[in-house]
């Protein structure tokens, strides 16, 4: 008789927790809840994964977490390095997804733009990771690992200062993992990054901005891209769910979280579609009593795209319109577009949606024809 070979023991890693959650795990299993401080200080500070190294742990404690658990993060099978200096990562998960993971250097910080899903279900037009469908989300472990690989990959040289969650996927649509990974970028005893200098970027989740402004206080992007719902619902799919008037009741809810406190509008700058004087107008009406800043995103092409990115001209009215309403309006600096890292460029292939660019079409021919 052949013998039946029992399933490996699924290790519990420890990367999913967040102070909250560790502290649960070590009443769980009858310890104190002082050990999340020394475990924490462990892993983020010392960067240990040897339970056994872990000295101020009893033997005892450290026998279970031997037997138990894990310290794991995604693994690197990709690194690009920009001619900007700008690196991308391309991170294998536990069971093969892959997802990427882009740091980029300026004088005075280092900004690692992270990924929260593989893949996206919302479906933008103009962002090729929306193009790929969606596989799944990340766990909080391979959220805070793409730090944890970053930080050591990139060595005393370089230092990371700032988080944007503006990676590939939807954050608010993976909400609990998302803000559990944010909630171990802000510890002082994990990455201890400063509330405003880790952002989540949202297309308009609108439930789940109510429930961010309770359950984590972190800087707030929101990706707008257009000032009207016929054409967000064409841009942002997300739109006919959650239409701009909910969008924007919901940005003046988190705005109300601290004193002089803004929201950044992402705009992504498309020639022909949402670039006009008119447009621009639009935009300081949609914002007249939102504190906020806007930055605009010139288009970075992708294959098989139907955008092409508007003209620095256009750009540049659109900005001065902005700023002469008393809105600060920056223009981002396209990065790392030569190894495909630059905004909405994560990941490949695009496939044809071939209704919703019909539509963008029949939109702009009657535009020009009224212009």
């Amino acid at each position: 008789m052949k013998s039946v070979q029992e399933p490996a023991k699924q290790l519990i890693n420890l990367l999913d927790f967040d102070r909250k959650g560790l502290a649960a795990f070590f009443v769980g299993i009858g310890e104190k809840p002082f050990r999340v401080n020394q475990l924490l200080k462990w892993i983020y500070h010392e960067q240990v994964t040897d339970f056994e190294l872990m000295s101020n742990l009893s033997k005892s404690l450290r026998a279970y977490l031997q037997a138990n658990c894990q310290i794991t993060t995604p693994e690197i099978v990709v690194e690009k390095l920009a001619s900007d200096g700008v690196v991308k990562w391309v991170l294998e998960t536990h069971c093969g997804n892959r997802v990427e993971t882009v740091f980029i250097p300026e004088e005075n910080r280092g900004t690692l733009c992270v990924s929260s899903q593989i893949g996206c279900a919302l479906a933008c037009t103009f962002c090729s990771t929306a193009q790929q469908g969606f596989n799944r989300n990340l766990m909080t472990s391979e959220i805070i690992g793409q730090l944890i690989v970053a930080r050591q990959r990139l060595g005393e040289g370089q230092r990371i200062t700032n988080v944007v969650m503006m990676g590939m996927g939807e954050p608010l649509l993976n909400f609990d993992n998302v803000v559990a990974a944010m909630n171990l970028m802000t510890d002082d005893f994990s990455f201890g990054l400063s509330k405003r200098r880790v952002t989540i970027s949202t297309s308009g989740v609108v439930p789940a901005m109510y429930r961010l402004t309770e359950a984590c206080d972190v800087s707030l992007a929101v990706s707008l891209h257009a000032v009207t719902d016929e054409l967000r619902d064409v841009l942002v799919p997300i739109n006919k769910k959650y239409p701009l008037s909910e969008l924007m009741d919901a940005c003046r809810d988190n705005a109300k979280i601290a004193p002089r406190r803004t929201i950044t509008f992402e705009y992504v700058m498309l020639d022909g579609i949402n670039d006009s004087l008119a447009d621009a107008h639009g935009l300081i009406e949609l914002l007249k009593t939102v504190p906020s800043k806007v930055n605009l995103i010139p288009f970075n092409p992708f294959p098989n795209s139907i955008y092409k990115c508007s003209s620095n001209n256009a750009i540049h009215r659109f900005k001065i319109a902005l700023n002469e309403a008393g809105i600060v309006t920056t223009v981002r600096k396209t990065r790392g577009e030569d190894i495909d890292a630059a905004c909405g460029q994560l990941v490949g292939q695009v496939a044809d949606k071939s209704r919703r660019h019909l539509k963008l079409k029949l939109m702009e021919a009657e535009r020009e024809s009224v212009g």
